[in-house]
């Protein structure tokens, strides 16, 4: 039945796959990196640190494109995409994993660091997702997925930030998908929870359900081979939270200041 189809064209077969990873120098970016290009796909490779991006296109073979960047300068993304496109003919999937965090409280709360935040986690996103609209369109196919954050389906304590970022992202990957969608694009959204990156590793918390980058790669390529619109992971974290969302207001604040301490 229609409503039982698959929210996205699955994508279960990588070989000779055009996949741009902007974030894809460390964490879950370079572990999913690592895993498509054992799986045959065409690499191109984006992030600030060169260095890093060096080593890992390195592992990923003599194929990868090394393409440097900093998603909060528009115009950097604007002429890699031009570079791809040139060299490609198209892109078959860009994936939007560059992000930053800093744990914050309501009282550390400070312009710069807002700016900082919202700038790659949100504006640099959206700003990219623009300039792929008219060359995607044009081709008629492929798809675009953006790094959600499970931070991003409630308030969460240190995330007065991160959390809004990444709430604003997920609504834009909805509004995204209902627009691209009937016109033959795929939107992907991936909602991790906790995954062991130099990001999380400012954490002074027990972090519940941690799991690697290597396992949140092999989570996103299951979700891709699925057709999912939200890719979230793992479940058994994740869906708690999905579910705290259905409680009253003074319940879940209860309920997240106690299994928190905060």
């Amino acid at each position: 039945m229609g409503w039982l189809a698959p929210l996205n064209a699955p994508i279960r077969n990588w070989q000779g796959q055009r996949v741009w990873l902007v974030g894809a120098s460390t964490g879950i970016g370079a572990a999913l990196g690592r895993a498509l290009a054992r799986r045959g796909a065409l690499l191109a490779l984006s992030a600030r640190s060169r260095d890093k991006l060096e080593a890992l296109a390195a592992e990923c073979g003599s194929e990868a494109v090394l393409a440097p960047l900093d998603l909060t300068q528009p115009e950097d993304f604007e002429r890699v995409r031009d570079s791809l496109l040139e060299t490609w003919g198209g892109i078959d999937l860009v994936v939007f994993s560059a992000g930053t965090y800093r744990p914050l409280r309501a009282w550390e709360l400070e312009t710069a660091l807002i700016r900082e935040t919202l700038d790659t986690n949100l504006f640099g996103v959206m700003a990219g997702a623009a300039a792929l609209m008219a060359p995607m369109l044009r081709q008629g196919s492929g798809a675009i997925a953006l790094m959600g954050s499970v931070a991003g389906y409630g308030g969460l304590p240190k995330a007065v930030v991160y959390g809004p970022s990444k709430a604003g992202l997920i609504n834009f990957a909805e509004t995204l998908y209902l627009d691209l969608a009937p016109k033959g694009l795929g939107v992907f959204l991936i909602n991790p929870g906790f995954v062991a990156t130099p990001l999380t590793a400012q954490n002074d918390f027990d972090m519940p359900a941690l799991i690697t980058a290597e396992q949140a790669a092999q989570d996103i390529i299951d979700g891709f081979a699925r057709g999912d619109f939200e890719i979230h992971f793992p479940r058994r974290f994740t869906r708690v939270l999905k579910a705290l969302q259905w409680l009253p207001r003074r319940l879940y604040f209860a309920l997240i200041r106690r299994a928190t301490g905060l």
